[in-house]
């Protein structure tokens, strides 16, 4: 912060329980969520003892010091660096599909970052304002795809678009396939993973599978191709939780190659082969998605095709099996 003499505002018992972004929001001095998340991103808040981030939850009495917004600190929706390139597989007045690339996060993460493109900033941009929830700034995003990963995702352009697609993902209706190459060759053809996934006990910054606390979760994987050492695996993930196949897939000892954070016991030390191509993120692709469509109903299939980096990857393993 700087060294302008701070506001200070203390928690009153009715917020206790509120999230910091939202406490801030309702502050004359404020006036605003997206406001109030710019302030935080930018260093411009404080709660003593605790590390600043929009959904920290408030007690009562807790001060809250805060200053002015510089006039040149950057918004994170509307970043000041070139809109990256993001192929659209089909688009209309209710909702956009489109074939997200790797590295691109699908909204700003909580807490302090650096300003840097997003999914729901690239489609402010194109678009203009877009349906949100209530308690942050993600306009028009419906459901999320890892930083890493890349594939079909979906953005809402309506209110309505925006609350019936949520549903979709939520009541497990939207029909999700993804595509993974991963270490070793699972035993079975296709079965059912049936563990719960938590928050991992040693590393909180990751997920893990727990025999109890955790959230349902259900993944139906089926190998598409087998290669000395490696497969080619298609996974439908019934449910929706964070890192859901990479999690899965470790369980069960076959990690996802280029998977540096979710390796297995046995796959830990399990490199690719001299030779084959360089692999800079976790193999992991959202092939395909079908949903009804918010206004008609009709049932729409959204398809982005396997992107270079993995398709490179299966030509060099079907090229190099064992004679």
């Amino acid at each position: 912060m700087t060294n302008e003499q701070p506001l200070i505002r203390t928690v009153s018992p009715r917020d206790t329980g509120v999230r910091l972004d939202v406490f801030l929001a309702g502050l004359p001095e404020v006036g605003g969520r997206a406001q109030a998340r710019r302030m935080i991103d930018a260093g411009c808040v404080e709660v003593p003892g605790h590390r600043v981030r929009p959904g920290l939850f408030l007690d009562g009495e807790q001060e809250v010091r805060f200053r002015p917004l510089p006039d040149d600190a950057p918004d994170v929706l509307r970043p000041d660096v070139p809109l990256p390139e993001i192929p659209v597989l089909y688009e209309d007045p209710d909702l956009v599909a489109i074939d997200k690339p790797v590295g691109i996060a699908a909204h700003p993460p909580e807490g302090r970052h650096a300003p840097a493109h997003t999914v729901a900033s690239w489609a402010l941009a194109r678009y203009g304002e877009l349906p949100t929830v209530p308690e942050a700034e993600r306009p028009g995003i419906v459901h999320r795809l890892d930083r890493d990963t890349s594939g079909v995702m979906l953005v809402a352009r309506t209110q309505l678009a925006f609350d019936f697609l949520r549903a979709q993902f939520r009541d497990r209706t939207a029909q999700k396939e993804y595509r993974c190459v991963v270490y070793g060759v699972p035993r079975f053809h296709s079965d059912w993973i049936e563990h719960q996934i938590g928050t991992d006990p040693k590393h909180p910054d990751r997920m893990a599978t727990v025999e109890e606390g955790g959230r349902d979760a259900s993944t139906y994987y089926e190998v598409v191709e087998r290669f000395d050492g490696f497969a080619h695996v298609l996974c439908r993930p019934k449910t929706g939780r964070t890192h859901q196949i990479r999690v899965h897939m470790m369980a069960i000892g076959h990690s996802l190659v280029g998977d540096r954070v979710y390796r297995s016991r046995r796959r830990q030390h399990d490199r690719l082969p001299g030779g084959a191509p360089e692999v800079t993120r976790h193999c992991l692709h959202a092939l395909r998605l079908t949903v009804p469509h918010p206004a008609t109903h009709a049932e729409m299939t959204f398809e982005a095709p396997l992107p270079y980096d993995l398709e490179a990857l299966l030509a060099w393993l079907r090229t190099n099996r064992p004679a």
